[in-house]
């Protein structure tokens, strides 16, 4: 098998079947895209780090391909950071992941604007990672500190 033809999965998964072409706004594409996904199913912490890897491999060959270090096209790394955003919370607080996913990711504050900087498929990755995981944290100390007790443990 040529090199070519062992690597022609890499940019449909990197651009998720050219659904990061399709627009101006590609990363939030892939995340709401990611986002419905895991609204239908559930994504089990095995399958996001599954992605994860071999979303990164094909991230950074198709980078190399294209001789641009974090292609614009490229939204798997958006899956990954949207799902890891969003596990562990309920439905009902799916957008709020989104949303918080988002934010992080666009304004990539300390250590996503760090990690961007990651050579190849790994930078690709782990700034969203970081950002997924940044949202996770932010929705769920939300949660705790106005609707589970977490202002009155301070002043009850």
């Amino acid at each position: 098998m040529s090199s070519s033809l062992g690597n022609a999965w890499c940019t449909p998964l990197a651009t998720l079947g050219g659904l990061g072409r399709l627009t101006a706004m590609p990363g939030t594409v892939g995340s709401v895209a990611a986002f419905l996904a895991a609204l239908l199913v559930p994504i089990p912490l095995w399958a996001i780090a599954v992605v994860a890897v071999v979303g990164g491999i094909a991230s950074d060959v198709h980078a190399r391909r294209t001789e641009n270090p974090d292609p614009p096209e490229v939204v798997v790394d958006e899956v990954v950071g949207t799902w890891i955003a969003m596990f562990g919370h309920a439905p009902a607080n799916a957008l709020g992941a989104l949303f918080l996913f988002r934010v992080l990711d666009i304004v990539k504050p300390f250590p996503v604007c760090t990690l961007e900087r990651l050579p190849g498929g790994v930078g690709i990755m782990a700034d969203d990672i970081a950002a997924g995981v940044g949202a996770n944290l932010i929705l769920h100390g939300f949660l705790w500190l106005f609707l589970r007790g977490g202002f009155a443990s301070f002043f009850g």
